[in-house]
């Protein structure tokens, strides 16, 4: 139990009074703390992926996988420059405002699901698990990479694992389902 409470105490010894709404005129930090979603009172990482989410729906899901992948890659690149900048800017650790990782780890999820409700559902809880309880390698980015690109890796990472299980379900479910 001390492993996981370790694992996860650099998340809960960060002020909650970091970032405000006053602070949404920079535009890096509109664009790290996810537009605003960032600032939710109840559940920041999750609102931030809903939203993610209903963005891939709406628009990412529209465009060829090719292209999906790189707005994800420019999100993340982009993601790592503006939480660098808030964190030195602002002085802060990894806040809970600052949520474009869960922009570009939902994302990642959404890459390997066909645009179904159903898909999207499992891609973003599956992203929502593998983000909060941060199985290996997950943790290991979260206590070892610091920076934005520390903030931004245990997303990535999260993600992709997401992806991997519903590239799984989908090798092994359609085809079963298609008899």
């Amino acid at each position: 139990m001390r492993r996981l409470a370790s694992a996860t105490s650099k998340h809960r010894r960060q002020p909650r009074s970091g970032l405000r709404a006053g602070h949404l005129g920079e535009p890096s930090v509109l664009i790290a703390s996810g537009f605003g979603s960032g600032l939710s009172p109840w559940a920041p990482g999750t609102v931030a992926s809903l939203l993610a989410a209903g963005i891939w729906w709406l628009l990412l899901s529209q465009l060829g996988h090719w292209a999906q992948l790189a707005v994800v890659a420019a999100a993340f690149a982009v993601g790592v420059f503006v939480c660098e900048r808030v964190l030195r800017r602002h002085r802060l650790g990894d806040d809970p405002a600052i949520v474009v990782d869960e922009f570009v780890g939902c994302w990642i999820a959404l890459l390997a699901a066909p645009r179904t409700a159903l898909w999207a559902v499992a891609a973003l809880l599956l992203f929502r698990v593998a983000d909060i309880a941060k199985p290996w390698p997950v943790s290991w980015a979260d206590r070892s990479v610091a920076g934005g690109l520390g903030i931004m890796l245990d997303d990535v990472i999260a993600g992709a694992m997401a992806a991997g299980v519903l590239f799984a379900a989908q090798v092994l479910l359609l085809p079963a389902l298609a008899t």
